[in-house]
């Protein structure tokens, strides 16, 4: 075997990320909702810019994390709440917000007796109560510090209850008047509010939740998750104000949040930001949903304001890399953030050391999240080996690890773990180098992602596990990104959008098979130009969307892809 190292880019030259995000993942508290094994879960992030550092925090971490540049992330460990409190929960759901020099968290109650915390210096468990019992039963809650000097509660989780929002004391943090009903869903209208995984369960009431609240250019933007977070479709509406409590009127591209399709799905629940250049973002629940309905991951859009002052996010090829922005870049940029480089390994030929039952090779290289292959050890030693059909070039891979047969102990977040593994190139399978060494590494990575300082050119890598925290060598991904050498598909032919009369809030899509493609971006909106939302399919000729409006002309547009680039979109087409 010939040993060759090729460098991997220093955190200084790391200018791209890819979703889920890599973050070390706490694994869920509660012991009944790990009773299919244990797993790792977070999910309804929030992050806010404070002095310089991005802070994020998600459901049950035990903690949080903070970031100089959104890409390598810090943990801080901290129990915010008491075993009076008498919760397996730790800050579910968080509202985190900034007043002046100060930062402030809570997390959801329906009781009165969680405390704000207060940090002027969070890089550090440097807390102290800002009030030692909130008196607003507030779940899911979101905070807004108006620039008028007045602070606002928004909050509710639930499928009967509406969203409501109310003033608070901006000192004593009591409150001022009462708690205004402000949002309910209307599914029988907004297709993508239907409860289900396409939109098409009615045997129980939608769920509205995750309230989120950002003022821009004098309106107030109060922003909500639906259906539910178990499913591919969870996305994030918005309403808009000129007042803080409304009313309230909905917003005309809904919902502004939304990735049904590809490896990683979900964009509900999150929270939108600027960073320190001025550009926005949104994060939000990313879901896997096996073990347990609650195991989710958190994942990053562009986002911004169109020039009618619609707020929307890019979530196209959207677990693909993404350029992270060095400078302010116009609202137009947010469609060019991605880098362009393909997926080399969708379903092509895998061999693995050795596998667990079912958990077959393949699992690693379907393009979903949910599936996974497993090795039927953790040992070293083990390993699964991708044939990109050709020799590539290679830009960067992303490992998602699985868990399987996890120790039972790993309940909460388990500090001091880690990953250990070598990624090996080659042109022929027989002649080897080594293109990423992380045997020494001792950080927990369960979605490493790796972007080369130099592009490697290879038609074969093979991951071999050195270290694993816990339980079997098992990958949901092992994604290869780069260029192909040979032609992009062309553009799409017979492309058909069919809305009956009969149901309105659903449209199929017909058309022709490309054979030289390895799935399709369908892009749609409520206007020929804000085609803002869009769906990944892999492998098929049809689609069947359910989250339209239903009393609105649709435009829509589609292009095929594989790992050599991307084709023309078709003409945009109205269905009325």
């Amino acid at each position: 075997m010939l040993l060759c190292a090729v460098a991997v880019a220093g955190n200084s030259q790391q200018k791209t990320y890819c979703n889920p995000i890599n973050i070390d993942y706490g694994y869920t508290p509660i012991p009944n909702f790990s009773e299919q094994g244990r797993h790792r879960a977070t999910a309804d992030p929030v992050i806010v810019l404070f002095k310089d550092n991005y802070y994020l925090f998600s459901t049950n971490q035990w903690g949080y994390w903070y970031s100089s540049d959104m890409l390598n992330w810090k943990f801080v460990s901290r129990r915010f709440l008491k075993p009076y409190h008498h919760v397996y929960d730790e800050l579910c759901a968080p509202a985190v917000w900034a007043q002046h020099d100060t930062l402030l968290v809570i997390g959801s109650t329906y009781s009165h007796n969680f405390p704000i915390w207060m940090s002027t210096n969070p890089t550090v468990d440097d807390w102290k109560e800002a009030v030692d019992s909130f008196q607003v039963g507030a779940w899911d809650p979101g905070f807004l510090a108006d620039d008028d000097g007045k602070l606002y509660a928004y909050f509710g989780s639930s499928n009967t209850f509406p969203t409501y929002g109310q003033e608070i004391d901006r000192k004593t943090f009591d409150t001022i008047g009462p708690r205004v009903p402000l949002l309910r869903l209307n599914d029988s209208i907004h297709g993508w509010e239907r409860f289900g995984e396409y939109h098409d369960n009615t045997f129980l009431k939608p769920f509205i939740e995750g309230s989120w609240m950002n003022k821009y250019n004098g309106k107030y933007y109060l922003q909500y998750g639906a259906p539910g977070t178990e499913f591919s479709g969870y996305g994030d509406g918005v309403y808009v104000s000129d007042h803080p409590l409304g009313p309230f009127t909905y917003q005309s591209h809904n919902p502004f949040s939304y990735k049904a399709g590809g490896f990683a799905r979900g964009a509900g629940h999150g929270a939108t930001y600027q960073d320190k250049f001025g550009n926005w973002w949104h994060v939000s629940t990313i879901g896997i949903c096996v073990k347990n309905n609650f195991e989710r991951r958190n994942g990053i859009w562009p986002a911004g304001f169109d020039k009618d002052g619609i707020l929307y996010s890019n979530s196209a090829f959207g677990d693909y890399p993404y350029y992270l922005p060095t400078k302010k870049e116009d609202n137009n940029k947010v469609h060019e953030a991605f880098t362009g480089w393909m997926l080399l390994n969708y379903n092509k030929p895998v061999v693995v050391s050795s596998t667990l039952g079912a958990y077959a090779a393949n699992n690693a290289v379907d393009e979903s999240i949910k599936t996974y292959w497993s090795a039927a050890s953790g040992n070293k030693g083990e390993w699964l080996q991708t044939d990109l059909g050709a020799v590539s070039t290679i830009k960067a891979i992303q490992i998602n690890y699985a868990d399987q047969d996890v120790d039972s102990s790993f309940l909460g977040k388990i500090n001091g773990i880690y990953h250990q593994y070598i990624l090996y190139a080659s042109n022929d399978g027989k002649t080897w180098k080594i293109l990423v060494d992380k045997s020494k590494n001792k950080t927990d990575v369960p979605h490493d992602y790796v972007e080369l300082a130099t592009p490697a050119e290879a038609r074969y890598i093979k991951l071999e596990n050195i270290h694993m925290p816990g339980g079997k060598f098992a990958i949901s991904g092992l994604r290869v990104f780069g260029k192909g050498h040979g032609a992009a598909p062309d553009t799409v032919k017979n492309f058909i959008a069919l809305r009956g009369d009969s149901e309105r809030r659903n449209v199929w899509f017909k058309w022709e098979v490309n054979t030289n493609a390895t799935g399709y971006n369908i892009y749609f909106g409520e206007a020929p130009d804000k085609l803002y939302n869009n769906v990944m399919i892999y492998n098929a000729s049809e689609y069947y969307l359910s989250a339209l409006e239903k009393d609105k002309p649709y435009y829509f547009q589609i292009e095929a892809f594989n790992e050599n680039g991307i084709s023309k979109r078709t003409t945009i087409m109205k269905a009325e």
